[in-house]
């Protein structure tokens, strides 16, 4: 029996997804329970099961596209099984992604033609009229390529654009409505100096698979020609279409921090009686991070302070009675925040593993929608990058967020003794609507005293 996969809604907030791999191909078996594909959410990258046994016997959605929820991206069944009649999925276009006959900033696309002739290679196309293509046979019917009102060009010009390898939108059009014709083209190209143009074989074919405007290209060596590496630099350095998840981290981000009002309050914290500790108790098979230390102190500190716990959305306040701790983890596609809950109710020893747990599953895409969502305050903690102080944006919905910095040594005063301790700066951003500076400072100061207090840990670890 033929059976739809669907794109799955993991989240209350999730309404589309990618598909950023398929790991079992058209025709193979795919038993329950293995992975099928791999998703991009908006939070985290995710892999999705099958539940049924049986073939993967077609695939809706190719890797790379983003799809709704709950839309069918591919059917299991009996190998030789009539598929079922769907609609096409609806894809929703990322950003940066060429439109199939039009380009994204409203021109013809140029494509990678069949593998041109050792002749073609190292002679460009002539500058001239073709009825038919390689092998006689006539070309389609022409159509206009056009987004009406922005780009306009033949289908003889759109041609020669493309066999030529060059961009056309910054052609003049001579023709209706500025309708770019073949004779345009080719009086560009003489204007620029195509015919003069010097380019290997080699990466000539390459600017032509990657869609290159060979006209754009730079040569990097005293004679002027256009090699392999001039094109492959020129990849390098085109731009990218950000990931979903670098799209959501930017759109939010920006959001809180264009309308949420920040002030940022910065504190010193001696860590060396702490760090004495830590190496302490590692030594006993305790080994805890300093993040730790930190989570517990700020979750101690939340329930002295619990007008911090709170959020607005400028008109209503809402007050948290239950501190659940975001953690920001830093990944190779963006930043994750999985989140402790109630962790003003867990002991030191409970919050590292958990803090663990969850930041071994971040590491490798594991994280659900469920272990990111409803965090009332976050960490967010560059000590093991060399930093000595940074500020952080508030994550939305929460009304402020503590940037942890590195422990480094340095000369401070104590007991009227200029001594060497391990200092670690701490900088809380808050939310002004809610958050005043004396209130920002006493909390601030209640996680630093919380941390140089050692007899506090010495009982709690």
């Amino acid at each position: 029996m033929v059976r739809p996969v669907v794109m799955p809604k993991l989240g209350q907030s999730e309404e589309e997804a990618t598909i950023v791999r398929w790991l079992k191909k058209e025709g193979e078996a795919v038993a329950r329970g293995e992975i099928l594909f791999e998703i991009e959410t908006d939070k985290a990258l995710l892999e999705v099961e099958s539940f049924f046994d049986g073939t993967l016997l077609k695939v809706l959605v190719p890797e790379g596209r983003t799809v709704p929820v709950q839309a069918i991206v591919a059917f299991v069944g009996d190998p030789g099984e009539p598929l079922p009649e769907v609609p096409p999925v609806s894809t929703v276009p990322e950003k940066g992604e060429r439109i199939a006959q039009v380009g994204a900033h409203g021109h013809a696309p140029l494509r990678a033609a069949a593998a041109p002739s050792a002749k073609a290679q190292a002679e460009r196309p002539a500058l001239r009229e073709r009825e038919t293509q390689p092998g006689g046979m006539p070309f389609p019917p022409p159509t206009e390529l056009e987004r009406p009102g922005v780009f306009k060009i033949s289908p003889r010009a759109a041609r020669l654009a493309e066999e030529s390898v060059i961009d056309p939108a910054p052609i003049a059009g001579t023709g209706p409505g500025g309708r770019i014709l073949e004779r345009d083209v080719k009086a560009y190209l003489e204007t620029k100096g195509y015919d003069r143009l010097r380019i290997t074989p080699a990466a000539w074919k390459l600017a032509a698979r990657e869609n290159l405007d060979v006209l754009s290209l730079q040569p990097r060596g005293d004679s002027g020609r256009i090699t392999l590496a001039d094109v492959r630099t020129a990849i390098a350095e085109r731009p990218k279409a950000m990931t979903r998840m670098r799209q959501v981290i930017a759109q939010r981000l920006t959001r809180s921090f264009t309308s949420t009002p920040h002030f940022f309050v910065t504190v010193s914290v001696d860590m060396t009686d702490l760090e004495t500790l830590r190496s302490e108790l590692k030594a006993l098979g305790r080994a805890y991070t300093v993040t730790d230390f930190i989570l517990k102190a700020v979750a101690l500190a939340l329930q002295e302070f619990p007008d911090v716990n709170s959020s607005t959305d400028g008109e209503k306040v809402w007050w948290h009675s239950r501190v659940h701790l975001g953690v920001a983890v830093a990944l190779e596609q963006g930043l994750v925040v999985p989140v402790i809950r109630d962790a003003d109710e867990l002991a030191l020893p409970e919050i590292h593993d958990r803090a663990s747990e969850l930041t071994a599953k971040a590491r490798v895409g594991k994280l659900t929608p469920a272990e990111m969502a409803g965090s009332t305050f976050t960490i967010s903690n560059l000590g093991m990058l060399d930093v000595e102080n940074f500020t952080a944006i508030i994550n939305p919905g929460e009304g402020a967020i503590l940037a942890v910095s590195s422990i480094r040594k340095q000369p401070v005063v104590k007991d009227d003794q200029l001594v060497a301790r391990s200092i670690m700066k701490m900088t809380l951003s808050s939310d002004h609507r809610i958050i005043d500076g004396a209130l920002a400072a006493r909390f601030l100061n209640a996680i630093k005293g919380k941390l140089e207090e050692i007899t506090l840990w010495k009982r709690l670890a």
